[in-house]
């Protein structure tokens, strides 16, 4: 009998030291799932407070970049203004002195003659803007684009175009030479040849001139 008792009286305590081994281990279990977890934080950087209500994070827009665009060019006094500080700059280093067609756009010029010279091909240029007229040798530079080549009738240019964003695009523009207006040469070939004529011996009419009266039969 004694013996079945300590069997009995063991096996309750194996049982019990078992249920107790598997409660620690299940609360172990749970503690370790919670630290996995990432705690909320509050806008401060530290835990939420559990008692506030849980608002959700403001999702930032994203900022739409415009698409670049041309920088417009200055305008014709200002750039005038700007050439003559260049220039009184290099005067004072003893620089050479930029010429007046890098205040010109490309656009504000048109190619009145084109001619040969001991340096070789000429171009006479006539700025709208302010007219007046240069002459032009290949290489020459101007505010948006530099003078490439000279052709028979036309001259040929790189333009260069300045974006927003800093870059620039280079491409190849042409202008042809002028054509003759011929309504203007006509006028001019009028007043020339009014004079030729006129002689002493002809001088011509003027309002003062008394008309001739019939002769009395």
């Amino acid at each position: 009998m004694k013996t079945y008792a300590n069997i009995i009286r063991y096996g309750i305590s194996g049982l019990a030291l078992c249920g107790l081994l598997f409660v620690s281990g299940t609360q172990m279990k749970a503690v370790a799932q919670d630290e996995s977890k990432p705690k909320a934080q509050s806008k401060s950087g530290g835990p939420r407070d559990p008692f506030t209500p849980y608002k959700p994070p403001v999702k930032l827009k994203k900022v739409v970049k415009s698409a670049p665009v041309p920088v417009p060019a200055p305008s014709i006094q200002q750039r005038i203004d700007n050439y003559k500080a260049e220039k009184v700059a290099a005067m004072n280093a003893m620089r050479p002195a930029p010429k007046p067609t890098t205040a010109l756009l490309l656009s504000e010029m048109q190619v009145t003659g084109i001619f040969r010279t001991p340096r070789g091909y000429a171009a006479m240029v006539e700025a709208t803007p302010i007219k007046l007229s240069y002459v032009i040798y290949p290489g020459e530079t101007f505010y948006d684009g530099q003078l490439v080549a000279i052709e028979e009738d036309r001259l040929v240019f790189r333009h260069e175009t300045r974006f927003t964003d800093g870059k620039v695009t280079k491409t190849v523009e042409n202008k042809p030479l002028r054509q003759a207006n011929a309504v203007t040469d006509s006028m001019t070939a009028t007043k020339s040849a009014a004079p030729a004529t006129t002689s002493p011996d002809n001088p011509p009419a003027t309002g003062e001139e008394k008309a001739p009266t019939p002769e009395k039969q």
